[in-house]
């Protein structure tokens, strides 16, 4: 009865949490609610991380190039649509003659979204099969991910001709006909980034609770114990770090198409980095604490940017320095211990033998 009642609880907030962002274009100015859908995008591969960090114990420090990969797959198309028979700009610029074979399936719209998905889960598989198969985990996986990030920025910032470099991909005209600088566009955008919110919410909701979920769990509670009892930990590991890194590509495909550029050093080790920062503040292994995270953390600190350029970073430290010290579960993980205690019975104490005789 108690944990029909928090699911039932947990559905209450999560149903309230989604109408009160689903009303946010009512109170919010334009460029209010293009952060939030920003910030929603964000929250995507909070999600995925929370599924591999919180549930799994797998930290890693370089989601960023799944995300920049998924997002450079939808930039492709969008800067193909905007140079319609012409080779895009950037490739003038540094003397490239005709359209790369690998530009050109990104033509098609359909293609370009699903390269966003199958391209980073095609690398997560590749790092993680190799090192999972080889129980390479822990700080290890960690540095090893970092140097998925320093490799793959490097090289999309060497490929001048072929990626734009630093500067990256930029002016945008159009998505399937709707044009990207109109307020309706970015409306409907905000609104398909939050049903997405919502879906990928349901689903990692569905998961963590399910068999997988237990033996996700199991897995990062005793890896070894798993193994010994019949279950290969290499296949879950593996299944589960390719599906934050296709979260992580869809998160990139929704920013884009709301941002409007993507450039190398979105995929960076600092990027990375925060995006671990968003769930250990929202709090581990609860999926609704890593949406939380990215939107408080992602607010916070365009706030205090506005006001403080200077001392954000400093300020964001202290965030995460006073969250692991004080709430170590994060935001949502320490409001659900505290709530589900107080909603526990107080069950008598058991009579001892000594009690029993007199």
């Amino acid at each position: 009865m108690l944990f029909a009642g928090q699911s039932k609880m947990k559905l209450m907030v999560y149903t309230l949490f989604l109408i009160v962002l689903a009303l946010a274009p009512l109170f919010l100015s334009d460029f209010r609610l293009s952060l939030l859908g920003k910030f929603l995008a964000y929250a995507i591969i909070a999600m995925g991380i929370d599924l591999i960090w919180g549930y799994t114990g797998i930290l890693s420090l370089g989601h960023g190039v799944y995300f920049g990969l998924g997002a450079y797959c939808m930039a492709m198309h969008l800067k193909l649509a905007a140079s319609p028979g012409e080779l895009p700009d950037f490739m003038s610029w540094s003397g490239v003659e005709s359209l790369p074979w690998f530009w050109v399936p990104f033509h098609s719209a359909g293609a370009a979204f699903l390269l966003a998905l199958i391209i980073p889960m095609i690398v997560a598989f590749i790092l993680g099969y190799f090192t999972f198969r080889n129980r390479i985990k822990g700080a290890f996986f960690s540095i090893l991910s970092q140097a998925l990030v320093i490799i793959t920025v490097t090289l999309f910032v060497g490929q001048q001709g072929y990626t734009g470099g630093t500067n990256g991909l930029t002016n945008f005209d159009s998505f399937l006909g709707l044009n990207l600088q109109a307020q309706s566009t970015k409306l409907i955008f905000f609104y398909l980034t939050l049903a997405v919110v919502a879906i990928v919410l349901l689903l990692c909701s569905l998961l963590v609770t399910s068999r997988m979920g237990n033996i996700l769990t199991a897995i990062r509670d005793g890896e070894n114990r798993v193994r010994f009892i019949g279950y290969n930990p290499v296949t879950y590991k593996v299944f589960i770090y390719c599906a934050s890194a296709g979260l992580a590509g869809l998160a990139g495909v929704l920013f884009v198409l709301q941002e409007g550029i993507i450039s190398p050093a979105q995929m960076g080790i600092v990027p990375s980095i925060e995006m671990v920062l968003w769930v250990a503040i929202g709090g581990r292994s609860t999926i609704g604490g890593a949406v939380l995270g990215a939107l408080v953390t992602n607010a916070a600190k365009t706030t205090f940017s506005e006001a403080y350029p200077t001392w954000w970073p400093f300020i964001l430290g202290a965030m995460f320095i006073i969250v692991v010290l004080l709430l170590p579960k994060g935001i949502v993980g320490t409001i659900t211990h505290y709530t589900v205690n107080w909603k526990k019975p107080v069950l008598p104490k058991p009579i001892s033998s000594s009690q029993e005789a007199r």
